[in-house]
């Protein structure tokens, strides 16, 4: 029964989409799972898709599937590149990793126009700007 499912709090794990790269002609975006525990997690992987309304049509993205592996405490991984155009859209990543032999899993969702400057902050780890969900 559900009521026997573990509640396995989501805790100190963020994802974030950072400007990664910025010139006079170009941007460049990734978005990143950063570790903030102090322990290992493991297992890491990461599902993404996009879906909102684009000019007057709903649309779509194809879902994503990144098997990230190991992350030590205090360390990132690159998830995926991603165009900014698509911070006209909704951009869901649902993250599950173990921790020992316990799964977590919790969905972080990008709301459309949430990528901006001002909602940006220094990404920990990375020091570089961008916006986070823990």
């Amino acid at each position: 029964m559900i009521k026997d499912l573990p509640q396995n709090i989501v805790e100190g794990v963020a994802m974030a989409v950072v400007l990664d790269h910025e010139d006079v002609e170009s941007r460049s975006w990734k978005v990143y799972v950063l570790n903030l525990k102090d322990i290992p997690i493991t297992n890491v992987l990461v599902s993404s898709k996009g879906y909102g309304t684009f000019e007057g049509e709903e649309v779509k993205t194809t879902v994503f599937r990144h098997f990230i592996g190991d992350l030590a405490p205090g360390k990132y991984a690159a998830v995926e590149l991603i165009d900014e155009k698509l911070f006209a859209i909704n951009n869901e990543f649902w993250l599950s990793y173990y921790i020992d032999r316990e799964i977590y899993d919790k969905k972080y969702i990008f709301l459309t126009e949430s990528v901006t400057e001002t909602n940006f902050i220094r990404i920990p780890l990375l020091n570089k700007p961008g916006v986070m969900i823990k």
